[in-house]
């Protein structure tokens, strides 16, 4: 059985790309061979992650999204004995999340032996409250068969609103049962940690690459060596990944 790792947030710019190359590295760390697929009509970050070799979908018919193309995406998971990690953009997250309810992939995917994981992200700032909702609407409306993971990600600010906690919002409460596990991105320091993960995000490397490059300074590479162990520790004591 297959584990089918989807991310999947309406909002752009949260953090969704990196969320899923730190998914694939994970289970590549574990000695697993994921396929990586990229369905972002507009931006590809995740298939810039050269060493994951990531494949990207074309779900585009000119200047639009043509949903019947998702059918290739499924024609990809439906073999697969290695995992999945799913790139999905925010400009496709509409078309690409009717599709998986109206034509009820979960219950496919469980049919042939898969397991679906929707990983979506919350994150602070201004766009706390549209990710928030955002992980509602999906908790609610996608069938049982769907497993949930959040990330929180307070690269933007604290994640909590009128003094509540993600753990403390409706949105969470009326939903928990809908959620496997809940990863912590740590909230890191602008000159030290947070230069140093952002810096490597841009450039589109793993963290075995940075790790292994030595024109970077023993403590950047110490510093990112810090930060892997710390969300990869999170991701096993996640069952679900």
């Amino acid at each position: 059985m297959a584990k089918i790792h989807m991310v999947l947030q309406g909002k752009g710019g949260v953090g969704k790309s990196a969320i899923a190359a730190i998914i694939a590295q994970y289970k590549m760390d574990k000695g697993q061979t994921p396929l990586c697929i990229d369905t972002d009509p507009v931006n590809a970050t995740f298939e810039g992650y050269k060493a994951l070799n990531v494949r990207r979908l074309n779900i585009m018919d000119g200047d639009e999204i043509n949903s019947r193309n998702f059918d290739t995406l499924v024609e990809l998971i439906a073999p697969t004995k290695d995992d999945v990690v799913i790139d999905n953009g925010a400009s496709s997250f509409v078309p690409l999340s009717h599709y998986l309810i109206s034509n009820q992939v979960p219950a496919l995917l469980q049919e042939m032996g898969h397991e679906l994981v929707i990983h979506t992200v919350v994150t602070g700032g201004q766009a706390l409250l549209d990710t928030v909702s955002g992980f509602a609407q999906l908790a609610s409306q996608f069938p049982a068969e769907a497993l949930f993971v959040v990330w929180l990600n307070p690269y933007w600010g604290p994640i909590e609103h009128e003094g509540k906690s993600f753990e403390q919002m409706k949105a969470y409460t009326a939903n928990k049962a809908r959620v496997s596990s809940i990863i912590q991105i740590p909230a890191l320091k602008e000159e030290t940690y947070g230069r140093d993960f952002s810096d490597m995000l841009q450039e589109r490397l793993t963290f075995d690459q940075a790790l292994a490059d030595e024109s970077l300074t023993i403590m950047t590479r110490q510093r990112l060596k810090i930060v892997r162990r710390g969300l990869f520790e999170q991701l096993d004591a996640a069952a679900v990944l």
